[in-house]
């Protein structure tokens, strides 16, 4: 029998607790001492990437809950075009996020990338952006996988 597209497929938490309680320890890891702000600006712009659409709704609505204007939420995928909208320590966060995220094709994060990121964060703020982006990446190749959906409200 052959699932659909839309079928959900094994729940992690369920089948593999360990590993699911892993990740919830690691995502909490990553979180310390990291802006909030940014934090969701991070998730949401990996999910977008990765197409989860599940982080995409759970971490657009987590932003919104800490203040985060519609504007900046909807222009995320443009922010390149928008510097005004976005601090340097976000347009440096989120440029290494995509950089770390779009690994395909023998591709490295570049030494201009990385220098940004470095030059507008401590070292400890810089490996908390990178555990961020890490950690994200992998809860969307989690919801990728396992076809996680998000409740859908009309």
């Amino acid at each position: 029998m052959t699932q659909t597209l839309n079928a959900p497929r094994i729940e992690l938490n369920r089948v593999s607790p360990e590993i699911y309680a892993a990740m919830i320890a690691l995502d909490n890891a990553a979180r310390e001492d990291l802006d909030p702000t940014l934090a969701e600006l991070i998730k949401i712009r990996a999910s977008q990437i990765n197409h989860c659409a599940n982080c995409i709704d759970m971490h657009i609505h987590a932003a919104r809950r800490r203040g985060e204007t519609e504007q900046r939420i909807y222009l995320l995928p443009a922010w390149h075009e928008m510097p005004d909208l976005y601090t340097e320590q976000e347009q440096a966060a989120l440029a290494l996020t995509e950089e770390m995220t779009e690994l395909s094709g023998g591709e490295h994060v570049s030494d201009k990338v990385y220098a940004r990121a470095a030059a507008a964060f401590s070292e400890r703020e810089l490996g908390q952006v990178i555990a961020m982006a890490l950690t994200i990446n992998a809860w969307n190749r989690i919801g990728v996988t396992t076809r996680m959906r998000p409740p859908v409200r009309r």
